[in-house]
């Protein structure tokens, strides 16, 4: 277990955690939450061991291993299947075992080489990864594309995999879900379902933290707080302890005025001077209760909009897609991802839309948005249409070296040029103002952009965007770096917001508490999903399987073809004159072919006890199909055996 007594944790001058203590047993799955800045990330540290403990005592068993995700972007030439797999530090040591055991004549050292190979599961490794690779949401035309090919946010979901390959007893994520699609999250969630090791993660989403973790740790008045439960439980007990001390509060100072009033009475009266020094004590020895100090609550609104013009927009037969590169060569067609669509946009709906990685989502929102021309077909907007968006990448789009206000300016600017200020107050102490209403104060309004959070970068996006007073709202991905006061404060607005909504995003607590409908973007095409995201899940759940089970035939396939080719290598004849060397590299081979044989029969035999054992129907297949591909690669291996034992017998 982990354990921390008493622990002291400083970042410089600031205490993180002062006298601290928790356990934690092997097997929990521990949330760890707390308001931006209480130390989760540097409770991180101490865990993984790059951080030490100030004042206490820390224990982690030293036999574990640990699994994480590595925050470097990296840079390597090495395919995705490759890099992920490497991530297996148990199977890496295995095969660097058995390179250094065939450089000599140690055939027991080969031989133990071989089985710990097989133990480190090296036959299924390659299929693992990719198991992983498409769980995350890439294509299977790219396990084999190299690493430096993907961009940033695919290239930390090659990370999150790479951990997952990893063994490990205790595995640390800090928000795993920043990248991530809804599908890609759904996958997460069951994966991390099934580890059997010790699990802290890091969250702002209380969808996946309520699937995934049983223990929740809060770090609050740099105590260390542990509740049994989920998300959603630690809510409801933290709501309920935060009314019984401010009750206690009350209560005490209650008792507390009316002890202090009898000593103001009667302190100088000699009759009452006992009975008044007695109540001094018992004042002074009264264990104090803290009153509550709540976190500060984030809330804002959405004005009301100048006009809602209805329907918002008309897509017919429209098509959505990339132009032609401009280095491509004349009249070379446009990228279509989605086309023939026929849909209209209401005032008031509000549009939840759905659908795995790669199909689209992101196209149909920036062509709504006017950032890409529909490719085909026609979309008219409503009159009066102002659209406020808030794209995945939008936080690029800020300039590093502009303030808050400076961003504001400029944008006031912008629409005065264009003649779209509706009405809106322009002076700067206004824009501070409203600044401030997204917790922009004091001094944050003259901070470059460039030195703040991802959180304080998109509360800024969205400032922007309710200061412009939209009609309709598409955004993409808007949670992504929002704690969970704010995405709660965002979830408030846009259910009391008069406009309409199109949401794309993988927080499905949000999708919950806004969207009345979804539309589903699939096999090139829009159309309304008939179902909750509970049955959405389902399918998401259902397609990865289906994945998973293709990859599984592929790799059985290719190592059955491996295992004829290897087989089938030319072996010299016994009529032939072998060098010594020749014999010596024969008779190597020939003890590698019986570890290797030794090692296949003991699969064999596990394999048919499972079969004999009845299993669960949905075993059967995989079971049945690994004990055929083991007997066959038997079978070669004793082909092989055969010519290699008679070309040694020749050669003596």
């Amino acid at each position: 277990m982990i354990t921390l007594k008493n622990v002291t944790l400083r970042r410089s001058a600031k205490v993180l955690l002062d006298n601290a203590s928790v356990t934690l047993n092997p097997g929990e799955k521990v949330g760890l939450v707390g308001r931006n800045g209480a130390g989760k990330s540097s409770l991180f540290a101490l865990l993984n061991g790059s951080l030490h403990e100030d004042a206490g005592e820390y224990y982690i068993p030293t036999q574990w291993r640990m699994g994480q995700v590595a925050q470097d972007m990296p840079e390597t030439e090495q395919s995705a299947t490759d890099f992920v797999v490497d991530g297996d530090t148990a199977l890496l040591a295995a095969q660097q075992e058995v390179t250094a055991s065939e450089a000599t004549e140690d055939y027991d050292r080969m031989a133990h080489a071989y089985m710990a190979l097989q133990d480190a599961g090296a036959h299924d490794a390659p299929a693992r990864a990719q198991a992983l690779i498409l769980g995350l949401g890439f294509k299977t035309t790219e396990l084999t594309n190299p690493v430096n090919s993907f961009s940033g946010g695919w290239r930390m979901r090659l990370q999150l995999a790479r951990a997952l390959m990893c063994p490990s007893d205790l595995l640390l994520l800090d928000e795993p879900t920043n990248h991530l699609d809804l599908d890609a999250l759904v996958w997460l969630e069951a994966w991390l379902k099934k580890y059997e090791g010790t699990m802290v993660v890091i969250s702002h989403d209380r969808e996946f933290l309520d699937a995934v973790t049983n223990v929740t740790l809060h770090i609050d008045a740099a105590k260390l707080v542990r509740y049994g439960g989920n998300y959603s439980k630690f809510e409801d007990m933290r709501a309920e302890q935060m009314e019984l001390q401010q009750n206690a509060f009350a209560k005490q100072q209650d008792k507390i005025a009316h002890l202090q009033k009898f000593i103001d009475r009667f302190k100088a009266k000699a009759s009452k001077a006992k009975q008044a020094q007695s109540r001094v004590k018992a004042l002074d020895r009264m264990q104090k209760i803290a009153p509550l100090l709540a976190d500060a609550d984030f809330s804002f609104e959405f004005k009301e909009p100048a006009n809602l013009p209805n329907p918002m927009l008309s897509m017919q037969g429209a098509s959505f897609g990339y132009p032609a590169p401009e280095d491509a060569p004349e009249g070379t067609p446009p990228t279509v991802i989605v086309q023939n669509v026929n849909r209209s946009v209401l005032a008031g709906q509000r549009i939840g839309i759905l659908g795995a990685n790669g199909q689209g989502k992101s196209t149909l929102v920036k062509t709504v948005a006017r950032a890409l021309k529909a490719t085909g077909g026609e979309i008219t907007e409503g009159r009066g249409l102002n659209i406020g968006y808030f794209a995945q990448q939008e936080l690029d789009v800020l300039r590093p070296a502009d303030t808050p206000l400076e961003h504001m300016i400029a944008l006031v600017k912008d629409l005065t040029a264009a003649g779209k200020i509706a009405g809106q107050a322009t002076r700067e102490q206004d824009l501070r103002s409203f600044l401030g209403t997204f917790n922009f104060g004091g001094d944050m309004v003259k901070q470059a952009v460039g030195s703040m959070s991802g959180g304080e970068k998109a509360r800024l996006v969205l400032c922007m965007i309710v200061w412009q007073r939209p009609n309709l709202l598409l955004l993409d991905e808007p949670t992504n770096h929002l704690d969970l006061a704010t995405r709660e404060a965002l979830s408030m607005a846009l259910n009391e917001f008069e406009g309409t909504v199109m949401l794309v995003s993988h927080d499905r607590a949000l999708l919950r508490a806004v969207c009345d409908e979804f539309w589903m973007v699939s096999r090139g095409g829009v159309a309304p999903f008939d179902g909750d995201l509970d049955d959405y899940q389902r399918y998401l759940l259902d397609e990865a399987k289906r994945q998973r089970e293709l990859i599984k035939e592929a790799q059985a396939q290719a190592s059955k073809a491996k295992a004829v080719q290897k087989a089938t290598v030319p072996v010299p004849t016994a009529k032939q004159s072998p060098t010594q060397e020749a014999a010596r590299q024969w008779k190597k081979d020939l003890q590698a072919v019986e570890a290797r044989m030794e090692i296949l029969n003991g699969e064999g035999a596990a394999l048919e006890a499972k079969l004999a054992a009845n299993p669960h129907a949905s075993e059967i297949a995989d079971l049945a199909k690994r004990l055929n591909h083991v007997n066959d690669e038997t079978k070669d291996l004793e082909d092989r055996w055969l010519k290699l034992s008679a070309q040694l017998e020749g050669a003596l």
